[in-house]
């Protein structure tokens, strides 16, 4: 059987307090940093947060790295989106949404939670790297994307017993990579959310969710016919309806 990723369990009395305070204050600070234009200092707060993946042997760091690693893209992405944002309460609302992250979200570790941790870094990851990078080299989007759907998928499958897990993620890594090589020489976009994203997102979930309920007994032929028509659905219609003559939606 392959080992499972320990989750840290969380501090109790006085420390525990000071974490959450932590936890508080670090969306505050990134906050303040981006309004005051300090967007160097902010990434480096939120790198900095991470510190305790190195707190152990070497041999241990790449371990972590890979733990954290949904972490850290989530907290890229509420920055990048901070950037981006037009006004201060669009700001505000991303640093509460990144307090909530890192309060509610991230510390669980029941296996629906970190299924839920892995399709919101999933969603961040992908949303910031298009909104960020759409005009940048193609082969940084086809690299960054890949890692973007490794990394979702190891996590998703840390909690699952699955002996195919690193099969399983190097695949969905190579689909979404491919996926955006094809279509990022025409690289449409439906508002913020770009096509690749969007197929990406909607396969990807969809298979998550088929995944998770036939783990736990809990998928029926009906129910898998009724997703798998409805991922088809989508890409159908994301397809069949894109205007690729142009380059944005």
């Amino acid at each position: 059987m392959r080992p499972l990723i320990a989750k840290i369990k969380p501090a109790s009395g006085f420390a525990g307090f000071a974490h959450l305070g932590l936890n508080i204050l670090l969306p505050l600070l990134v906050f303040i940093l981006v309004r005051i234009q300090f967007i160097q200092l902010a990434l480096a707060i939120i790198l900095l947060s991470k510190w305790r993946m190195f707190a152990v042997r070497p041999r241990f760091w790449p371990v972590n790295i890979r733990a954290n690693a949904i972490d850290i893209i989530v907290g890229i992405s509420i920055l990048l989106f901070m950037i981006h944002s037009g006004s201060q309460p669009l700001q505000f609302m991303w640093a509460f949404l990144y307090g909530v992250w890192l309060v509610s979200i991230k510390p669980a570790s029941t296996p629906i939670m970190v299924s839920l941790q892995a399709m919101i870094g999933f969603l961040c990851g992908l949303m910031a790297l298009f909104v960020a990078w759409a005009s940048g080299p193609l082969y940084g989007l086809v690299l960054s994307t890949g890692l973007i759907c490794y990394l979702a998928a190891r996590h998703f499958f840390d909690s699952f017993d699955e002996p195919y897990a690193k099969l399983l993620s190097y695949t969905w890594a190579y689909f979404g990579a491919a996926l955006v090589w094809v279509l990022g020489h025409w690289l449409l976009f439906y508002g913020l959310v770009s096509q690749p994203a969007l197929l990406l997102l909607s396969i990807g979930y969809g298979l998550g969710v088929l995944y998770y309920l036939d783990h736990h007994g809990k998928l029926s032929q009906n129910l898998r016919r009724q997703f798998l028509f409805i991922m088809l659905a989508i890409v159908l219609i994301v397809v069949v309806f894109s205007d690729w003559g142009g380059k944005i939606v």
